[in-house]
């Protein structure tokens, strides 16, 4: 069963919008998000192991701080597949990241969602995507719209997704931060600043659905909000000066991304992207710059 390899690319998500609402019963939060996906990529190739079992290899952004036991989302991933078509889980995958870490642009969860489909056709199961999406599910809150891609709007958890049309193509600049952000400490932040007060349920902006179905990145710019990104600024106030400066740049609009730390800004057009991520980078206030596009498609087998 099997063949000799197969390599997936999957795209990074910026949160256009992050709506946060009251904790429900079972610990997580209400939310109303849009994601998009953006061209940041991670490489997961899938080959058999002749030694047995899963085993990770990772490569790239911050490998060295990934563990390569079930503690990654990528090794849960397989042996969910593995249990799903009744084979044994004898895979190697080595995964090359680009997409920041920790960096509220969900990278473990685009993993995940690649090994899905690595596994699923090395091991010629022919899942369908419904039913991948219902495992990628029990992984994590971003794995099912890493197999989707494009535009969406995420309910529940964020893992309920309504996929969104949009026209045209946005150009994006991501300014990386020194070190990550974890997101329950993130979550845990938002509501002490909001404990005592009276909690909305989450919506989707209309104004930034306008935006979205005309393509017009000006009104979109106008439309970025993140309810996590007080929380972010909180435990990392040096965003806020950041995020100043892409506006002093001309950005059309910049957004703390996911969780944090990484900040997305909205340029004009491909060109502007590049003379706000050399703005960016000369100040020196960020570890490294990425220009980006989007929307993308999701996780999809390549060569």
């Amino acid at each position: 069963m099997g063949q000799g390899s197969v390599t997936v690319r999957v795209p990074a998500k910026v949160n256009l919008q992050l709506s946060v609402g009251p904790v429900r019963r079972d610990g997580y939060h209400e939310l109303a998000t849009v994601f998009q996906a953006v061209s940041l990529f991670d490489e997961v190739v899938a080959r058999p192991n002749p030694s047995g079992g899963v085993r990770l290899v990772i490569s790239g952004e911050g490998a060295d701080l990934l563990p390569v036991d079930d503690g990654n989302l990528a090794h849960r991933a397989a042996l969910l597949v593995a249990e799903n078509l009744g084979v044994d889980p004898d895979v190697e995958l080595a995964l090359h990241k680009a997409i920041p870490i920790a960096g509220g642009m969900a990278g473990g969860s685009a993993d995940a969602a690649a090994t899905l489909v690595a596994c699923d056709a090395l091991w010629r199961g022919g899942l369908t995507r419904e039913v991948l999406s219902g495992i990628a599910a029990q992984l994590g809150s971003d794995v099912p719209f890493a197999l989707q891609g494009g535009n969406a709007i995420g309910t529940g958890r964020g893992e309920q997704l309504t996929p969104v049309l949009s026209r045209g193509s946005y150009s994006w600049v991501f300014a990386l931060a020194d070190g990550g952000l974890s997101t329950p400490a993130v979550y845990r932040e938002c509501d002490r600043l909001r404990e005592g007060r009276s909690v909305p349920n989450p919506y989707v902006s209309d104004i930034l659905m306008q935006a979205l179905a005309a393509g017009d990145p000006v009104l979109l710019g106008k439309a970025l909000h993140n309810d996590l990104q007080a929380a972010a600024l909180s435990l990392r106030p040096a965003l806020s000066a950041l995020l100043d400066l892409g506006d002093d740049l001309g950005a059309l609009g910049g957004v703390v991304s996911g969780s944090g730390p990484t900040c997305a800004f909205l340029a004009r057009d491909d060109e502007h992207a590049l003379d706000l991520a050399v703005g960016l980078t000369s100040t020196g206030m960020c570890r490294t710059v990425r220009t980006a596009t989007g929307p993308v498609v999701g996780a999809r087998v390549v060569g």
